[in-house]
C-alpha cells in the first residue's frame, strides 16, 4: 500500500494504491471531498445527483447503460455522503479499460433529461414517504436536529418532501459542475492493475479543475436537549448523543472506552445495566464517531413505552458513574482482547485494506495507522485509560430524541 501521484489538467492527483494479483480484479475510486451532503444548498440535493448517475448517459439512458456493465458483470455506481461524492468501480481486471470508457461516458454525459430527473424525484419521495414509519430512522434524525441545530446535519441527508420537489435540472448541474472537480479529488485505486494502466486525464477531461475547498467544523451541542417524537410504535425509540472532542493521537484511548461504555455488546456498561439487571432493552449500545467535520457519541436502545423514561434515566446515570469512576482491570483486558483479535481480521481482503487506507489518507494519517493504534492499545495501562476518560466529562452532556406511544 502506498500513496502515488497521477495526472491530469497538469494536475498531481492523490491516489491510494495496492497492486494485488490473489483475485483477477480491479478496484477504482473517485472520491470528491466538500462535495456531500455538507455542501449542497437544498437538502437531498447530494444524494439526488448520485441517484441521476444511476441513471445511465443521456444517449443510451439507464436500461442500455446498465445493460452493457451487466453483461460484464461490472459495479459501477454513485454514492453521496456527508463530507465526500463518491463513484466505485469494480470489475474483473479483462474488462477494466472498458469499464473506463463507461465511467468516462458517463462523467462526460450524465443522464440530464427532464425524464430521469421526475424518475429520481419518484423514487426519493417513495423513500422519503417510507422514512416515516421507520422509527429508528425518525429518532436518528431528531436527535441530530438537537445536536447540529441549523446546519446540513441536521436535515435529512435524503432531503425533505419540500426540498426534493423544488430540485430542478439546473441544481443538479451547477452541483455537478461546481463540487466534481479536480482540485478536491483524490483516487483509490487497487487490484492486478498498473497505476499506468488508469488514464486519468483522458477519463476525467470533461471536469472542471476546480479550487480546493475547506470544511466547515461543525460544533456538537451540549445544551442537553430533549425532543419527543409521538407515534403509533409498540416500542420506544430512545436515541441519544453528546460531544466527545478527542485529539486524533488520543482516539485509540476512545475506541477503548466506548468498546467498554456501549459498543462491545454484551458486557458493556450499558447493555449490563440496562438489558442485563433490570431488562429493559433487548440491546443498548453507544458509539463513538470522528469526522473531519464533527464528533460525538451516540447511542440507541429500545424498551417498553412504559419504560422509557427509566431508560433515558439508566442511560444518564452510567455515563455519570463512567466518568467519574472510570474502568476497571477486567473491562480493560476483556476489550483489549476483542479489539487486538477481531480487528486485524479487517485487512485480509484487499477491498477492506484499500478501505482502510482510504481512511488513513482522507483523515489525514498516515498509512499504517490502523496498525500503529492496535500496537497503543496493546500497550494502555488501566490508570492512562482512566484518566482520559475523566478528562472527558463533555459526554455527560446528553441530548435525547426519544420517539414512543402515548398510552
Amino acid at each position: 500500500m502506498k500513496i502515488i501521484n497521477l495526472k491530469a489538467k497538469n494536475l498531481q492527483i492523490p491516489a491510494v494504491f495496492e497492486a494485488g494479483k490473489t483475485l483477477p480484479v480491479v478496484s477504482l475510486k473517485l472520491i470528491f471531498k466538500v462535495a456531500g451532503v455538507c455542501a449542497e444548498e437544498k437538502a437531498g440535493l447530494a444524494k439526488f445527483v448520485a441517484k441521476i448517475f444511476d441513471e445511465g448517459t443521456l444517449s443510451k439512458g439507464a436500461s442500455a447503460f446498465a445493460k452493457e456493465l451487466e453483461m460484464r458483470a461490472i459495479n459501477l455506481y454513485a454514492s453521496a455522503g456527508f463530507e465526500t461524492f463518491s463513484f466505485e468501480l469494480n470489475c474483473l481486471k479483462e474488462h477494466f479499460f472498458f469499464a473506463l470508457a463507461k465511467l468516462k461516458e458517463l462523467l462526460d454525459e450524465p443522464n440530464l433529461s427532464q425524464k430521469s430527473l421526475e424518475k429520481v424525484r419518484t423514487l426519493t419521495l417513495g423513500e422519503i414517504s417510507g422514512n416515516e414509519s421507520d422509527y429508528d430512522y425518525l429518532a436518528k434524525t431528531a436527535l441530530n436536529e438537537l445536536l447540529y441545530p441549523g446546519t446540513n446535519l441536521a436535515r435529512p441527508s435524503i432531503g425533505t418532501k419540500q426540498s426534493v420537489e423544488s430540485i430542478t435540472l439546473k441544481d443538479v448541474k451547477n452541483f455537478i459542475a461546481s463540487k466534481l472537480d479536480l482540485a478536491n479529488l483524490f483516487v483509490v485505486l487497487g487490484g492486478e492493475v498498473a497505476p499506468e494502466e488508469l488514464n486519468l486525464d483522458e477519463v476525467l477531461s470533461s471536469l472542471k479543475v476546480g479550487e480546493p475547498r475547506e470544511l466547515k467544523h461543525l460544533k456538537t451541542s451540549e445544551k442537553l436537549s430533549e425532543k419527543i417524537i409521538i407515534k403509533p410504535s409498540e416500542q420506544a425509540y430512545v436515541y441519544f448523543g453528546a460531544p466527545f472532542s478527542v485529539p486524533c493521537e488520543e482516539r485509540f484511548k476512545a475506541r477503548v472506552a466506548t468498546f467498554i461504555l456501549g459498543d462491545g455488546g454484551f458486557g458493556s456498561r450499558l447493555m449490563e445495566e440496562i438489558r442485563v439487571k433490570r431488562g429493559l432493552a433487548y440491546s443498548a449500545y453507544a458509539r463513538s464517531e470522528f469526522a473531519l467535520s464533527y464528533s460525538q457519541i451516540w447511542g440507541y436502545l429500545q424498551t417498553k413505552n412504559e419504560s422509557r423514561d427509566e431508560a433515558v434515566a439508566v442511560v444518564k446515570d452510567e455515563f455519570k458513574k463512567f466518568v467519574k469512576n472510570g474502568v476497571k482491570a477486567g473491562e480493560l483486558a476483556q476489550a483489549k482482547r476483542f479489539l487486538l483479535g477481531s480487528q486485524p481480521l479487517r485487512q485480509e481482503t484487499l477491498f477492506n485494506r484499500l478501505s482502510i487506507a482510504q481512511g488513513e489518507f482522507y483523515n489525514g494519517f498516515k498509512l499504517g495507522n490502523f496498525k500503529d493504534e492496535l500496537e497503543k492499545i496493546s500497550k494502555l495501562k488501566l490508570a492512562e485509560l482512566n484518566a482520559f476518560i475523566a478528562e472527558h466529562a463533555e459526554i455527560e452532556k446528553l441530548s435525547f430524541a426519544v420517539l414512543y406511544n402515548e398510552i
